[in-house]
């Protein structure tokens, strides 16, 4: 990366998310944008609010952009092995438009999440975490594997990974998601 490459990125915390159809994973990485390390895992919707009010994921992701300052947002695209996108990559997009319009004018980019979440049980099973412990945590150690590849993926080349999200003029809704796990997708009611 030449010195103008640099300069193109503002020095700032970054924040991965990884969405999942009940849970969402959150990331921090330092100001240099070197290394990914876990925040939280969050219930997905209105936990302890009203349906009137805004889900308390957002809320929460807002509230991290603004106490860490952050300069960018990055969530996970779920994609198939081929490339293509399901319906949980359509769901993940809505998603992503709710959360950059609560975190504006901080930009939300898409990055390509394939096999995130595999990687994510690889590493805690490797850890000697027990199976029916990952659940707890295999969403924020997923966040992680997506803001270290956004990482990289900025240094490599200099400017913001991912593809940029409009910020959506939606209501965000707790209605159907999907789970789009091995191919396989099936919507489901929160």
């Amino acid at each position: 990366m030449t010195d103008a490459d640099a300069a193109a990125l503002p020095r700032g915390v970054r924040l991965g998310v990884d969405v999942g159809t009940v849970r969402v994973g959150l990331a921090a990485s330092d100001p240099d944008g070197m290394i990914a390390t876990p925040v939280e895992t969050l219930a997905r919707g209105h936990v302890g609010r009203g349906a009137d009010e805004p889900p308390s994921d957002l809320l929460r992701i807002a509230a991290e952009v603004s106490e860490r300052g952050a300069e960018v947002v990055y969530v996970g695209l779920p994609r198939h092995l081929s490339g293509a996108e399901g319906a949980a990559a359509a769901s993940v997009r809505a998603y992503a438009g709710d959360l950059a319009r609560f975190v504006a004018p901080v930009p939300v980019m898409l990055v390509d999440e394939r096999m995130s979440t595999v990687t994510a049980h690889q590493a805690l099973h490797a850890s000697g975490r027990a199976g029916r412990r990952h659940r707890a945590v295999v969403d924020q150690v997923a966040a992680v594997v997506i803001l270290q590849s956004a990482l990289e993926a900025e240094r490599a080349g200099g400017k913001r990974a991912g593809e940029r999200v409009a910020a959506s003029d939606r209501r965000p809704e707790s209605g159907t998601v999907v789970d789009d796990v091995g191919g396989h997708e099936k919507g489901r009611r929160r």
